[in-house]
């Protein structure tokens, strides 16, 4: 001011003492001077409506987004993973967390806040720090279903919906304000516009005034079942762990109409509060980037130029405006087994638990208590029920060859299976405890003749006991027996030979041979 105050001064000065100038010159001085002061001025207030500009396009603050789903829906990981943060830990009551907006366009970034409400309805009363009266314009509702479990997805949408339209209700809006917020999302329900090549030149930046020129378009009228239930501000239903949705085919036997009878379900809901819906999956990482450039544009008017998407059953993307009674029609024709009027609670069931019964199936247990119990098992059990069975039965035919006392049962036993022609003996006779003891009486009859009477019938002198008296030879000792054994065999051979020749010479012998053999 100084340097410019000088500066006049001297002009003004050296104007005054110039003989030669006239008044014509003094007055074009005078203009040049008047010209500077105006030019700098205009540059003054250019730089100061740039920066009143620039301030009315910052992003605003305190936007609020508002998460309500059931316990274990995945809304405190869904906005962990917005934030970039794969583990984030579970709150209680009301959780308090951000999301970073960033402008690139305007170099310019603020802070979206973000209230996640607890599952249980108990808490609900914290509503109250979230979603105030004067807040309430600048406020997201999110509404998150668990699809690992879609039998309580349309329960808890109802549930959660009414919670919200209760506590706006204690609100106590003036009623010319909540009219015009009602009207606002209808009229930006109706001037949806789906990007594609109908609409080139979708603008790149953020919209930071409202468009009136829209009105020159034609307005479709309102569904009947379209935005019976006008919260005032926007709705977005967000469906988690749609990873899930393979799951439930392999274990619960769902078929792509059951997920079509489901999402028919929800999108009308969607179309009762006017809201978008989006499918996503924080394990695959799937339309998570869509839920926050589908917040950014709700809350600050970003660009998004993302077209619906309905073809994939696990990535379905709905924005609100676009979705009406027609479009819900299409997956109507899919069904086979079910129909679009049957109730959502009838086909959906809960399946029974089975998982429980199959992990203790298999959890195994330890080897050295299996090993102790059996044993406990084995002591109390009888000896003779841990191994073979002991018959303790007689058996008359084929003695053990571990027997101590071997009697002439043992040789008998050992005569049986000699092959001897004969009808009347017949091998498979030895099943029958009868055949098998008057088989032993006979043989032992024909052994005490030949060994006891020395002269038996057709046997003469060829018997080792024939030369000796007739008491001797069932007197002798067992020693005895087992020495002559191998000729006492060849002569009951040779007997039998001789029954089998003269059937007639048994007859006589046969009754009286019981009491022989018994007094053997």
């Amino acid at each position: 001011m100084a340097a410019a105050a000088a500066g006049r001064a001297g002009s003004f000065g050296s104007s005054s003492s110039s003989p030669g100038l006239g008044p014509a010159a003094s007055h074009n001085a005078e203009l040049r001077a008047g010209g500077e002061e105006d030019d700098g001025q205009n540059l003054w207030s250019c730089i100061l409506s740039e920066v009143s500009t620039r301030s009315r396009s910052k992003l605003p603050s305190g936007k609020n987004v508002l998460l309500l789903g059931e316990d274990g829906a995945g809304k405190t990981s869904l906005i962990g993973k917005l934030q970039g943060i794969e583990e984030y830990k579970k709150g209680r009551g009301m959780e308090y967390l951000y999301l970073n907006v960033h402008d690139e366009d305007r170099d310019d970034q603020t802070r979206c806040n973000v209230w996640i409400l607890d599952g249980d309805l108990y808490h609900k009363g914290l509503l109250k720090f979230a979603m105030e009266a004067n807040s309430l314009k600048d406020t997201l509702v999110m509404l998150v279903v668990d699809m690992s479990r879609p039998w309580t997805a349309l329960d808890s949408l109802q549930k959660w919906a009414s919670v919200v339209r209760e506590h706006i209700d204690k609100l106590k809006i003036p009623p010319e304000e909540m009219k015009e917020m009602e009207q606002k999302l209808v009229r930006d329900f109706q001037e949806y516009i789906e990007p594609g090549e109908d609409f080139p030149a979708s603008p790149q930046r953020r919209n930071t005034s409202i468009q009136e020129d829209k009105d020159d378009s034609v307005i479709l009228p309102l569904g009947a079942d379209t935005l019976t239930c006008n919260l005032g501000i926007p709705v977005v239903v967000v469906c988690t762990k749609c990873d899930a949705i393979s799951v439930l085919e392999k274990e619960h036997d769902y078929r792509d109409e059951h997920f079509d009878f489901i999402q028919s379900h929800i999108r009308r809901f969607c179309l009762q509060y006017g809201a978008a819906l989006i499918y996503t999956s924080v394990k695959e990482n799937k339309n998570i980037d869509l839920v926050y450039r589908y917040i950014v544009q709700k809350l600050y008017g970003f660009p998004f130029n993302v077209s619906a998407a309905v073809v994939e059953k696990d990535a379905v993307f709905i924005p609100a405006g676009w979705d009406n009674d027609k479009k819900i029609g299409i997956l109507h024709e899919n069904f086979q087994t079910l129909k679009a009027d049957d109730s959502f609670e009838d086909i959906i069931t809960k399946p029974p638990v089975r998982k429980f019964v199959h992990e203790k199936e298999i959890v195994a247990e330890d080897d050295q208590v299996f090993l102790m119990k059996q044993q406990s098992l084995l002591a109390k059990q009888p000896p003779t029920a841990a191994g073979r069975p002991v018959d303790a039965s007689p058996r008359v035919p084929g003695g053990s060859p571990r027997t101590p006392n071997r009697s002439v049962t043992s040789n008998v036993a050992s005569v049986t299976p000699i092959p001897t022609g004969s009808k009347k003996i017949d091998p498979n006779m030895k099943a029958g405890a009868t055949s098998e003891g008057v088989l032993a009486n006979f043989f032992n009859s024909l052994l005490s003749k030949k060994t006891g009477s020395p002269g038996g019938p057709g046997v003469g002198g060829g018997s080792p006991g024939g030369g000796g008296s007739g008491g001797g030879g069932s007197n002798l000792p067992p020693s005895a027996k087992k020495s002559g054994q191998k000729p006492v065999l060849t002569d009951v051979q040779a007997e039998l030979d001789r029954i089998s020749r003269k059937p007639e010479m048994v007859s006589p012998t046969t009754p009286t041979s019981p009491t022989e053999g018994e007094a053997s």
